[in-house]
């Protein structure tokens, strides 16, 4: 897998490339905010990690560049660990968000729960529809109301976890095991911030997604089960 490491800390930067080979990993490093977008958008790479406080451009225009062009799994790992700051990484479309300093083996953990969501086959159903809207776990095609829908990967297999289980309860836990491999922490906001992402996507004039408050989330269904629908 190669990744590509955004950060202007070169001692750092030294650091993760010797750490990270040993993990089975090949690292590519940018020290400047141009350099790195050119290097995400020319493509490559499995993964970005991506620091904010760089020379240039910031993390949070290159992401929001990169997101405009590409759908490249993106880590941020910053000094700059405050919520806001946490948030305002998820919203413009970050996989995750690690806040420095770091243990270096929680950094692999995470980049591989990322890169295994990736890695996962296509479910052997074919598409199905649950209130008005359409997926196809095949070809990660999404449409609501008859519109197509762009999603992330993390935000299609939030997506399908709720609209196979339409009408029950999943947990913030049962969803952060799902697509990191970790349990949910008060302060983690990463599940909240993709939830956020689905339902400003999918706008129909209802509320598909329903927060059940100490708890998890809902899909909202008008039929008993997930209605199968022609490929």
């Amino acid at each position: 897998m190669r990744l590509l490491l955004i950060d202007d800390d070169a001692e750092l930067c030294d650091l993760l490339v010797e750490f990270l080979a040993g993990q089975g990993f090949s690292v590519e490093c940018a020290h400047e905010g141009k350099r790195g977008l050119e290097l995400a958008l020319k493509g490559g790479f499995d993964l970005v990690i991506l620091d904010v406080m760089l020379p240039g451009l910031d993390g949070f225009e290159i992401l929001r560049r990169l997101r405009g062009e590409s759908r490249l799994p993106v880590l941020m790992l910053t000094a700059r660990g405050e919520d806001l700051d946490r948030i305002a990484g998820l919203e413009t479309g970050a996989d995750d968000y690690m806040a420095k300093p770091f243990n270096p083996r929680e950094l692999v953990a995470r980049i591989r729960a990322i890169l295994r969501r990736l890695e996962r086959p296509p479910s052997p159903e074919g598409p199905f529809e649950v209130n008005g809207v359409r997926i196809n776990p095949g070809t990660r095609e999404v449409t609501a109301g008859g519109r197509r829908v762009e999603l992330t990967t993390f935000e299609f297999d939030i997506l399908e976890l709720l609209m196979r289980s339409a009408g029950q309860v999943v947990s913030r836990d049962d969803l952060m095991e799902h697509l990191y491999s970790r349990k949910a922490t008060a302060f983690d906001r990463s599940i909240d911030m993709h939830i956020s992402h689905l339902r400003k996507k999918l706008e129909t004039g209802q509320p598909l997604i329903k927060t059940v408050r100490g708890t998890g989330y809902q899909f909202s269904k008008t039929g008993d089960q997930p209605r199968e629908t022609a490929p």
